[in-house]
């Protein structure tokens, strides 16, 4: 069991593992949240420190680059590839084939620079101990809309995504998932923590119907794009609640 757990957190994040393994990873996957969990634990008492003594912008950027270090810009790129299949003219194929293109086309340039400016602003704009919980609870809420997607979505083609999403069609597994992720959300949010829940679950049922129409299901780059655009939602509905 501590090698899946690890396995796990070797995926989402940069920390190495020797045992890894994307089947191991995938039966563990209703433990996202708690590696978002301590991603944001991390981030955010980083964050916390140095609003302390530094101007919000500095301090938002510098959070921005943090999380990209520590997990890897994986899903980052996700959301790039995302953003090139839906502008790609055409057939659902090549929409994938569009995806699965090593090069970054002009769609996810754009997209990654507009991520990253509406992060560093919804940032900028809280401090102290309510930075702390706007990246706390934005990390776990990231990792659960991937849980989610998983358990409601079908695959839109046989690959590395295919084991995540055939396990997560356990529904005590989403359930799990679901209790880790509204624990600190209810404890550190109370109402604006369940608003957020709440607006994470339309997000990527949303997502789901938009990958489901545009690639015929979902892929491991529209897990990715989820997971970056849930924290993103998440930041900007709590600095504007």
């Amino acid at each position: 069991m501590l090698k899946e757990i690890g396995s796990v957190f070797s995926f989402l994040t940069i920390i190495p593992t020797n045992n890894a393994s994307l089947e191991g990873t995938a039966k563990y996957m209703h433990i996202f949240p708690l590696v978002g969990i301590v991603i944001g634990l991390l981030i955010g008492s980083i964050g916390f420190g140095l609003s302390l003594f530094l101007d919000p912008m500095i301090v938002s950027l510098l959070v921005v680059a943090s999380i990209a270090v520590i997990t890897g810009i994986h899903h980052t790129d996700g959301l790039a590839d995302f953003a090139d299949g839906l502008m790609t003219k055409g057939s659902r194929s090549k929409k994938l084939k569009a995806m699965k293109d090593l090069s970054t086309g002009s769609a996810g340039v754009v997209t990654i620079v507009l991520y990253a400016i509406g992060a560093i602003i919804a940032l900028s704009l809280t401090s102290g101990f309510e930075l702390f919980k706007a990246i706390l609870l934005s990390e776990i809420l990231a990792k659960f809309s991937m849980v989610l997607m998983a358990s409601v979505g079908n695959s839109a083609a046989v690959g590395s995504n295919s084991p995540f999403m055939q396990i997560m069609k356990d529904k005590r597994r989403i359930a799990v998932a679901g209790a880790i992720t509204l624990v600190p959300l209810v404890f550190l949010g109370g109402e604006v923590g369940l608003i957020l829940f709440a607006s994470s679950i339309v997000i990527t049922m949303l997502l789901v119907g938009i990958s489901t129409r545009s690639f015929g299901g979902v892929t491991g780059d529209v897990l990715g794009a989820t997971n970056e655009l849930t924290r993103l939602a998440s930041l900007l509905i709590f600095v504007s609640i």
